[in-house]
């Protein structure tokens, strides 16, 4: 299994299946294909799929193919981090931030 294989791309029409119904906490990299810092941020995000794989459901938003659910959270710069804990948005992340706040940012879903 690869690191593309462990992060989801979802759309406006999947969204609530795939991350509000999730059945663990999910991280949500809202992007698009043109931001740069969404470029460098992608290899932590996927190195967080990879360490968290069977706790934490990673999936992907391109903001440009998606608007409704980049406008339903307000994602007004990205990249944004959205964590969701059994369907509620847990906290928001925005912006290009180094691996150990990152992680700090997933831990968040982990507390009880």
């Amino acid at each position: 299994m690869g690191k593309e294989d462990l992060i989801i791309h979802v759309t406006d029409a999947d969204f609530d299946g795939e991350v509000i119904k999730a059945d663990k906490p999910a991280l949500v990299d809202f992007w698009a294909p043109w931001c740069g810092p969404c470029k460098a941020i992608a290899p932590l995000v996927e190195a967080l799929a990879e360490e968290n794989r069977d706790r934490l459901k990673v999936a992907k938003v391109n903001v440009d193919d998606n608007p409704n659910t980049a406008s339903a959270y307000g994602i007004r710069s990205i990249p944004t981090l959205l964590l969701f804990k059994e369907g509620k948005l847990v906290d928001t992340l925005i912006g290009m931030v180094p691996k150990d706040r990152l992680e700090a940012f997933v831990g968040k879903a982990f507390q009880p």
